[in-house]
């Protein structure tokens, strides 16, 4: 296969279905995502099939626990696909939408409209559910989309493309619309991320070293977040039962997920009381603790932290933490060693919790919440094209509005420019 002649014929189609999808009617679309999710419901015995096998592969690979996780779909996360495609049917179509209009002194009135972004290139790692969430959200915004998903999730990810393929042709939808790549060379991303000509911006979903490899070598615009670096305050007026729940479920329900807490950090005045208990939570699931000189003398099974593991997003059974003074120090402490993705406080204090969700500098700052819920589909986006940390054009997770731009309309009678 010639990767380069390849991957110019999938750039082409793909320019020319965003044209026709950003001139579809809310109800051709929201057919094509209930065709979508039905027909994934329908299919979930050959879906588990094709996903079997890419795990088979992957372990005799020796991929690690972290990766087989992001890359295993159950009965659950299959019927959670099909309900994300059903709630994007369900939300407001952004295209088309008018607002902030204005009269000027010459009579003419000034407003704006929200439009598609045009093709979205989308490249990922493992997580089959990347599929139908990159399918649909780009279906719903009027965008067409180029999807390359990682080898270890090949088949699973053919699978779901003859699926987004059946619900586009029953609403009339180009097919060319969804283009999931169908080769695993990696020369194919080196194309994908080079072709300004057809791509209008790629977003990568998958490790750290990937990502870097496309903010790095991409020639067109790009949504991205490099970690998550995720943490959880427990302040010295938090409730220890909550704290208890926030940060047992932030760590401990998946360890290998980008808003998994790999951080905690607890108010010296609460330390003696909460800190054992909370630590023996986190042994009793398995959890390494790398702490501080006070956290390793509260808690005789920590070990010493490091410099550098307050800065690491470890996605294994490890958290790192710190004793501060309180919360001036650990807004200070985020603020430096975040990757600006998701943190947490646990406070009964008004004040400080308004405090903390000014200062913190991330992408989604919560108060008495676990970190876990930075997500599309528990955001009501419906689903997500991924998460962003930096604060140009989108941050947090990226719903339909993200995958949108706006274009200034001026509506006249007659009037012209003295």
């Amino acid at each position: 296969m010639n990767i380069q002649h390849y991957m110019q014929n999938i750039g082409i189609a793909a320019r020319d279905a965003s044209r026709h999808m950003a001139s579809a009617d809310s109800n051709t679309k929201n057919h094509a995502l209930k065709h979508i999710a039905h027909a994934i419901l329908r299919d979930k015995a050959a879906l588990l099939a094709a996903n079997q096998l890419d795990l088979d592969a992957a372990r005799a690979s020796g991929m690690d626990d972290a990766m087989l996780d992001r890359l295993t779909i159950t009965e659950k996360s299959i019927h959670n696909m099909a309900e994300g495609l059903t709630q994007i049917a369900n939300l407001n179509d952004p295209i088309g939408e008018m607002t902030d209009f204005k009269y000027r002194p010459s009579g003419i009135q000034i407003g704006k409209m929200r439009v598609p972004l045009g093709v979205i290139g989308i490249i990922y790692e493992a997580r089959p559910n990347v599929t139908v969430d990159a399918a649909g959200l780009c279906i719903k915004s009027g965008n067409a989309a180029i999807l390359r998903g990682g080898s270890e999730a090949f088949n699973c990810n053919q699978a779901l493309a003859r699926l987004v393929h059946e619900g586009l042709q029953a609403a009339s939808l180009p097919v060319t619309a969804v283009q999931v790549v169908e080769t695993t060379d990696r020369a194919a991303v080196g194309e994908l991320i080079t072709m300004k000509q057809y791509v209008d911006v790629i977003v990568p979903r998958g490790g750290k070293g990937l990502i870097e490899r496309i903010s790095n070598d991409a020639r067109i615009p790009v949504i991205k977040h490099l970690d998550g670096n995720c943490h959880v305050f427990i302040d010295s007026d938090a409730d220890f039962n909550k704290a208890l729940r926030i940060l047992e479920n932030s760590k401990t329900q998946r360890l290998g997920t980008c808003n998994t807490a790999e951080s905690m950090l607890i108010a010296r005045s609460v330390a003696n009381d909460m800190l054992p208990k909370l630590a023996e939570m986190l042994t009793a699931h398995g959890i390494e603790i790398r702490g501080c000189a006070e956290t390793c003398a509260l808690v005789p099974q920590a070990v010493h932290a490091t410099y550098e593991d307050y800065y690491t997003e470890y996605l294994a059974a490890i958290i790192s933490c710190k004793v501060v003074d309180g919360l001036d120090e650990a807004i200070a402490h985020i603020n430096q060693h975040s990757s600006q993705h998701t943190e947490a406080i646990v406070t009964e204090n008004y004040t400080k919790a308004r405090k903390f969700l000014r200062e913190v500098d991330s992408s989604s700052v919560m108060v008495n919440a676990s970190t876990r819920f930075a997500d599309g589909f528990e955001y009501g986006l419906g689903a997500e094209i991924g998460i962003s940390t930096d604060k140009l054009h989108a941050r947090g997770p990226v719903g339909l509005e993200g995958l949108t731009s706006l274009k200034y309309i001026v509506l006249g009678d007659g009037q012209v420019r003295a």
